[in-house]
């Protein structure tokens, strides 16, 4: 058991309007001793945008170097040591780099907590009109089209709310995908730039839906939610 005082945060950052950093999550940045993220120019801006003077070290926390950075944190948290753990955007280890640090710390008996935040994928469920009872998140899809065709196609009779994010480069073929494999009656949500400026949120079947994205922009993060078998916008 971790006896020094060290310990790990999760810190969740704004996924576009700033204002919705929480006083908790800046406590626990300005307290932190390292400070671990993916880009540290973007958190440094983040930071800078709050007037925040942190004398922490910075680590770059990425995907590529997180088994040697997990091993290495962890101790540094076992020799006591606040760490935070921020994502460039939303909730770290949800579709970013993370969860290897957590196991690593929960195996070494080390604290974890976490200042709850941003994350497009509940904030998207929570808009869209879908049912939010039960849903499956399945981050990015894979790039190649049969991969995407796969997966739709077991998501076709799904009794939940699928839930997944998509690039400004493949969302059109994304979207084309589902039609094929569920139809053009399946009801979707797809959400973009959420919290940001250009936020837009539409909700209706797929035949709907595809159309008005094609007339929209395509630029920015999208979330696309589909509806589970049956489900009808129109009660």
């Amino acid at each position: 058991m971790n006896t020094a005082g060290g310990k790990l945060t999760l810190v969740a950052t704004p996924i576009g309007n700033l204002g919705d950093w929480s006083p908790r999550a800046i406590e626990a940045v300005c307290a932190a001793d390292v400070i671990a993220c993916e880009d540290t120019r973007v958190s440094r801006k983040l930071l800078h945008h709050k007037e925040l003077q942190v004398d922490a070290e910075w680590i770059s926390y990425r995907e590529e170097t997180e088994h040697a950075l997990a091993n290495t944190l962890s101790e540094k948290i076992a020799q006591g040591a606040q760490v935070v753990l921020m994502a460039d955007a939303g909730t770290p280890a949800i579709s970013d780099p993370g969860f290897r640090l957590v196991r690593a710390c929960h195996s070494r008996g080390l604290k974890v907590t976490a200042t709850p935040g941003p994350n497009a994928a509940i904030l998207a469920l929570s808009v869209s009109g879908l049912p939010s009872d039960r849903f499956l998140f399945t981050g990015f899809l894979p790039p190649k089209k049969a991969a995407r065709l796969r997966f739709f196609s077991e998501q076709l009779n799904a009794e939940h709310t699928t839930i997944l994010y998509e690039s400004c480069h493949r969302i059109l073929k994304c979207l084309e995908d589902a039609l094929e494999i569920f139809g053009p009656a399946r009801c979707v949500c797809v959400a973009r730039e959420l919290t940001k400026l250009h936020e837009t949120i539409t909700t209706g079947s797929l035949a709907t839906v595809l159309p008005l994205v094609k007339k929209s922009s395509q630029k920015g993060e999208f979330v696309v939610l589909i509806a589970k078998l049956g489900y009808e916008l129109n009660p």
